[in-house]
């Protein structure tokens, strides 16, 4: 099952947008990597990448970032990773979390994840 963590400034956003996801798809393997160590606000490298391992079941792993230096931030990790299938999906951030956890409970693999995904950029409600 692909892996998913979602990576906020903020450790409350990351967590909330994470508990929407398992409420939809339970058995996804979600982890919420938002905030710094000490609770403030900020983006950690090594929360991420600890939540990608965490999240790794060897089908990839679909990161979802709120803004600007998450996405940096999640893109050094990826780097660093690079023995790992990792992708940074471009989308909302609370429903793209849950479209992902559905897609992944679903057995999606992550290239079409990561499609079905982005698309809901687009969507019009």
């Amino acid at each position: 099952m692909v892996g998913i963590v979602l990576i906020s400034h903020s450790q409350k956003a990351a967590e909330g947008a994470a508990e929407l996801a398992l409420m939809m798809a339970p058995d996804a393997p979600v982890k919420a990597a938002g905030g710094l160590e000490d609770g403030s606000l900020g983006t950690s490298f090594e929360k991420i990448a600890a939540a990608v391992e965490a999240a790794d079941q060897g089908d990839g792993v679909a990161c979802i970032m709120d803004m600007g230096s998450a996405v940096m931030t999640a893109e050094m990790v990826a780097e660093s990773l690079d023995d790992k299938n990792i992708k940074l999906l471009d989308c909302p951030f609370v429903e793209g979390a849950v479209i992902a956890a559905i897609e992944a409970a679903g057995g999606t693999k992550l290239d079409a994840m990561q499609e079905k995904v982005e698309a809901g950029r687009d969507r019009k409600l």
